[in-house]
C-alpha cells in the first residue's frame, strides 16, 4: 500500500475494514452485526457487516463498530442508533453515546440538530427495518426573478438572477464568526437581499447557500453564529432566514441548503449529470452530494467529523475531541500538519490561513517539501474515496476550496488519480476534477438562486 511519506502511520478506513473482514472470516467465529441510524421523518440507514462473535476479539469488534457507527452518523445524521447481532457491541455503543461517554460531542450535536434526546437501542434480528431513503429534488428552477445568497465565513455573496442569467452580483466582506450580536447578521443578510432585489422588477424566489445544518429552512447548527449566545438568541437565530424572507415580501418561496450541497448542485448543473460529490478543502472539510436521481438525501454529509484514519495515534480534532477524522486530512490543517512533520517551522502568531499561504508560496517556487505535502494529501484522498463510496454512489467528484488552489491542487488531483489506478482499479475511471474558479463563483450563485420552486 502506498502511504503518505510524511505520515507513515496512516491507516485508511477502507484498509482497516478489509483487514477486519479477512480476520473475521479466518476465525470461523463470526456473527452479522447491523447498525441502523434513524433521523427525522422515520428515515433511516441500515448497515450490516460480519464481526467476531462476542468474546472472541471484543476490543477489535468495539473499535470497528464505533468507527462504523460514527461514520454513519456524520454521513446520514440521526438521533437514534439501533444495534442487532451483538449484545456486547450494543452495550459498548450505548455507553459510548452518552454525555459522559466517548462520543459526548456527537450526542450533544445530534440532539441539537434533531431536537430529540439521543439514544442507542437494541434490536432483535426480526426487528431490523427496511432502509427508508429520502430523495428531494432541489434546484434547477431557473425561471423568474430570483435571489441567490451565499453566506461565507469572510464574505457574503448575493446575485440577482433572471431566467438563469446573473444580472447583478456582489461580494461584501463581513465578520459573522467574531460578532456576538445576531442583529448584525440579520441586517447584513437583509441588506444583501434588498440590494439584489433592487436590480430586478420583482422577487419570485430566494435561495440561500450557507455552511451548517438546516432543517425546514431553520438554522440548527452553523459556525457563522459561533459567538452568539444560543440561550439568549436561540429562536431568533434559528428562524433568521425565514424572517428575512418574510421581510422581503409575503409568501416568497425560500429554500436554505448546506453550501456543500449547493456546490454539488452547481456541479450537477454544469455537468448536466447527477451523482456528484463535492469536497471543499478550506478551513475544514465541507462536503455536498447530489444523488443519482438529481436530488438530495436529507443527509448531514458532515464528513469533517467522519473517520478517515484508523490509526489510534492520529491527529486529534480540537472541537470534537476525536482522532483521525476528515477535517485533519482535507483542509488547511492537513497542510500545516504535514509541513511540520516534514520539519517546516512557522513563525509564531500566524493564523492557519497564513500558514497555508506560506506553503502555497513555497509550492509556486516548486519547493520539494511543499510538493510532498500535496502529494500526501492526494494519497489520503485516493485511499478515502473507496470508503466514501460505501455510502455515496459517486459518478463525479469535484474538489474545491483554498487547499486546491494553485499548483498544489493539480498535484493533489494527479496523485489521487495515480494511486486510485494503482490500488483501486475499480475507481480508476471515476471523473474527478476541479471546477473553473470564475464558473464556480457564478455557478454557485445561480445554483443557490435555483433552489426553491416557484409558487
Amino acid at each position: 500500500m502506498r502511504t503518505p511519506v510524511l505520515d507513515k502511520n496512516f491507516y485508511p478506513m477502507i484498509k482497516a475494514l478489509n483487514d477486519f473482514d479477512a480476520a473475521v472470516k479466518e476465525s470461523g467465529k463470526s456473527v452479522k452485526v447491523t447498525i441502523v441510524a434513524e433521523r427525522s421523518g422515520g428515515y433511516n440507514y441500515v448497515y450490516s457487516y460480519d464481526a467476531f462473535m462476542d468474546g472472541v476479539n471484543d476490543a477489535w469488534n468495539f473499535r470497528v463498530a464505533e468507527r462504523i457507527a460514527k461514520t454513519i452518523l456524520w454521513v446520514v445524521g440521526g438521533y437514534k442508533i439501533y444495534v442487532a447481532g451483538s449484545k456486547s457491541v450494543y452495550e459498548y455503543l450505548k455507553n459510548a453515546y452518552t454525555m459522559e461517554g466517548l462520543r459526548a460531542f456527537d450526542v450533544e450535536f445530534m440532539s441539537g440538530v434533531y431536537e430529540k434526546p439521543f439514544e442507542v437501542v437494541w434490536l432483535e434480528e426480526n426487528e431490523i427495518p427496511t432502509q427508508k431513503n429520502a430523495s428531494v429534488r432541489v434546484g434547477g428552477y431557473l425561471e423568474g426573478c430570483r435571489i441567490g445568497f451565499d453566506a461565507g465565513g469572510s464574505d457574503r455573496k448575493v446575485s440577482a438572477v433572471i431566467d438563469g442569467e446573473v444580472v447583478y452580483s456582489e461580494e461584501v466582506v463581513w465578520n459573522p464568526k467574531t460578532t456576538e450580536d445576531p442583529t448584525y447578521h440579520y441586517n447584513e443578510i437583509l441588506t444583501a437581499m434588498k440590494t439584489a432585489a433592487s436590480k430586478m422588477p420583482r422577487v419570485d424566489a430566494i435561495g440561500v447557500s450557507s455552511a451548517g445544518v438546516y432543517v425546514d429552512n431553520k438554522i440548527m447548527v452553523a459556525s457563522l453564529f459561533i459567538k452568539v449566545d444560543k440561550k439568549k438568541y436561540g429562536d431568533y437565530v434559528k428562524n433568521m432566514y425565514i424572517n428575512v424572507a418574510k421581510e422581503m415580501g409575503e409568501n416568497i418561496p425560500l429554500e436554505v441548503a448546506n453550501d456543500g450541497d449547493v456546490t454539488a448542485l452547481a456541479g450537477a448543473i454544469d455537468l448536466n449529470d447527477n451523482g456528484v460529490l463535492g469536497i471543499a478543502m478550506g478551513t475544514s472539510e465541507a462536503v455536498g452530494y447530489i444523488n443519482t436521481q438529481g436530488g438530495i438525501n436529507g443527509w448531514l454529509s458532515e464528513l469533517a467529523f467522519a473517520p478517515v484514519d484508523f490509526n489510534e495515534g492520529a491527529m486529534q480534532d480540537e472541537w470534537s475531541g476525536d482522532f483521525g477524522v476528515g477535517c485533519k486530512y482535507f483542509s488547511q490543517d492537513a497542510v500545516i500538519k504535514l509541513a511540520e512533520a516534514g520539519g517546516h517551522t512557522f513563525a509564531d502568531g500566524l493564523t492557519p490561513a497564513q500558514k497555508l499561504k506560506e506553503i502555497q508560496a513555497l509550492m509556486e517556487k516548486d519547493d520539494e517539501l511543499a510538493h510532498q505535502i500535496y502529494e500526501d494529501i492526494g494519497v489520503y484522498l485516493a485511499h478515502t474515496i473507496p470508503f466514501y463510496a460505501k455510502f455515496y454512489d459517486i459518478k463525479h467528484m469535484l474538489l474545491l476550496g483554498r487547499v486546491m488552489g494553485g499548483k498544489g491542487g493539480d498535484i493533489i488531483l494527479a496523485t489521487c488519480k495515480e494511486v486510485l489506478a494503482e490500488e483501486y482499479p475499480q475507481f480508476a475511471g471515476l471523473d474527478i476534477g476541479l471546477p473553473d474558479e470564475t464558473n464556480r463563483r457564478v455557478g454557485q450563485s445561480i445554483a443557490a438562486a435555483s433552489l426553491p420552486a416557484n409558487r
